[in-house]
């Protein structure tokens, strides 16, 4: 085992030369080679130098053709020369910034690193001190990030688990790891699947879809199955519990044939699907929602989701942040939200006023919140003063018109058809063909509080991707994680290294860990990283074979 100053002296010689890992580089260089020319999968430059002692990584591919147009990719990269291991952590003390609440943090300060190893070394055991560099994000400090204070290595998480009671009798915050997580390191085992779908050769369609009810939750082998796709992968964020609202519903932009069913989260990247897919863009876009009667209007901040809780924040007037924050609940006092037809579910209940309108946007009735949405119609629920504003403007016969505007950063308006659709998740991970992850300012994680995405953001994870190439090819990639030995995943930054190796020019995260999964002519290919197996998710996006009177 390393001493105390030889492990610093190596970590901090691993920040100096910057947070781009092994296993980024390798993929990125051995994909080109091994799957098809040159001149179709470019490798990115390395970012640094290789380590000469390193084995190169061993690659195994395969290459399937699906239908003219449309390719499945499956490899397998393993790094020889990887040796991870079960630890345990030491989590530092820290303050929730949104909330104040008291928490932990997988990293902390140098004195505080310090102080927590004396203390374990005086309880005889055997602390190293890991300096953590910022990965290349856009938006995010550089240099030193924090430091993680770690003891001991174990074959087995059993044999480390056992270690935990001395750490917490000392009163610190242990917390068993996998080393194969760390991004200073490469992973031992990835398991990756890519589909190429080329609009120049493919006749069919690409479409994001939530399979006609938006208030459900279904597995993508599932929809796939369904619909008869011959590729299928998860698509964006969505509700996951009753606390936060109704399953299944969209945590972030969605539309599906033309209609928008769930608001942004934010401005945050998405994947627009238009004209069948035939006209694909990734970009960060923004909704305005606005009801109106007569002369008097309110705004809409939200489409199908419970009033009160915006998932994963984002909008004007929420607390503890109108900002995007991923996986935060947020409250908000004053709320419209507009229920539309593909809401298949009993309408939220509670405090405040519910309007339902007919097919030509007529008060039917003005009423307590329950009930369905009327086939054809569409509900306004509201609280706090948009209850007001319901009560005052919902007269029985009288227009309450909902006019809605999807834009993107530019401030360019994206007209839907019924041809169109759109899933979003975050953050972007490449723009204009470079490395540009906007983690913070899409809310995946935040420079002044470490004990919020962390792991999410840096730590190996199960992914779900989308890029588009020069040419317009779309690619859906999936690598699987949380399986040791198996597959451990990418970090965000290697996610973006492999999207930019692929060609492509921009390319965004979609919704990962459990929720990864890939099917192929409706059977699951990839691992889902959850013990019950597939899970069931909110939308999907489909490849859908052309046909006929389409």
């Amino acid at each position: 085992m390393r001493n105390e100053r030889d492990t610093r002296t190596l970590e901090a010689d691993r920040a100096r030369r910057g947070p781009r890992t092994r296993v980024a580089l390798a993929v990125a260089s051995t994909i080109a080679l091994t799957v098809v020319p040159q001149s179709a999968l470019s490798a990115p430059a390395p970012a640094q130098a290789a380590d000469p002692t390193a084995t190169a990584a061993q690659v195994q591919w395969t290459t399937r053709t699906v239908a003219p147009g449309v390719q499945i990719r499956t490899g397998t990269i393993q790094h020889p020369d990887a040796k991870p291991a079960w630890t345990v952590a030491i989590h530092a003390p820290a303050v929730n910034r949104l909330t104040g609440a008291r928490t932990f943090a997988p990293l902390g300060t140098h004195a505080w690193a310090e102080d927590t190893a004396r203390r374990l070394r005086d309880a005889g055991l055997e602390p190293r001190l890991e300096q953590v560099g910022w990965p290349a994000y856009a938006d995010t400090p550089r240099g030193t990030m924090g430091w993680r204070v770690r003891v001991g290595t174990y074959a087995t998480s059993d044999e480390a688990q056992r270690t935990t009671p001395k750490v917490t009798a000392l009163g610190l915050q242990p917390a068993v790891e996998w080393t194969g997580y760390d991004v200073e390191q490469p992973a031992d085992r990835e398991s990756v699947h890519v589909a190429v779908i080329d609009p120049a050769a493919f006749t069919g369609t690409v479409e994001a879809t939530h399979n006609g009810n938006v208030a459900d939750r279904e597995t993508t082998s599932s929809v796939a199955a369904k619909t008869g796709s011959l590729i299928g992968v998860n698509g964006g964020f969505f509700i996951t519990s009753d606390t936060d609202g109704v399953q299944g519903t969209m945590a972030g932009i969605g539309a599906y044939d033309g209609e928008l069913q769930s608001m942004a989260a934010g401005s945050r990247a998405a994947l627009i699907l238009a004209d069948g897919g035939r006209r694909a863009r990734i970009a960060d876009l923004t909704t305005t929602v606005t009801a109106r009667s007569g002369s008097a209007a309110y705004a809409v901040q939200g489409i199908n989701r419970v009033p009160g809780k915006v998932r994963n924040c984002g909008r004007p007037g929420a607390t503890p942040t109108e900002l995007p924050r991923q996986d935060l609940t947020c409250a908000k006092a004053d709320d419209l939200v507009k229920f539309t037809a593909a809401f298949r579910a009993d309408l939220p209940t509670g405090p405040g006023v519910q309007v339902v309108l007919d097919a030509d946007h007529r008060v039917v009735s003005v009423g307590r919140r329950g009930g369905e949405v009327p086939s054809g119609g569409s509900v306004l629920q509201g609280v706090g003063s948009a209850a007001d504003w319901l009560t005052a403007q919902g007269r029985p016969g009288e227009r309450i018109a909902v006019q809605e505007t999807v834009r993107d950063t530019a401030g360019r308006q994206v007209a839907l058809g019924p041809d169109d659709s759109i899933v979003s998740a975050a953050p972007t991970l490449v723009e204009d063909g470079r490395i540009a992850i906007d983690a913070a300012t899409e809310g995946m994680l935040d420079p002044q509080d470490l004990s919020f995405g962390y792991a999410w953001s840096n730590g190996r994870q199960p992914r779900t991707m989308a890029g588009l190439d020069k040419g317009g090819r779309l690619f859906l990639v999936t690598v699987d994680g949380r399986r040791p030995g198996v597959s451990e995943g990418f970090t965000l930054a290697e996610g973006a290294e492999f999207m930019r190796s692929l060609g492509a020019e921009r390319a965004l995260n979609l919704d990962g860990g459990g929720s990864s999964a890939m099917a192929v002519a409706g059977e699951l290919v990839n691992a889902p990283s959850d013990a019950a197996g597939e899970r069931p998710v909110g939308d999907t996006v489909q490849v859908l074979p052309a046909r006929a009177g389409r």
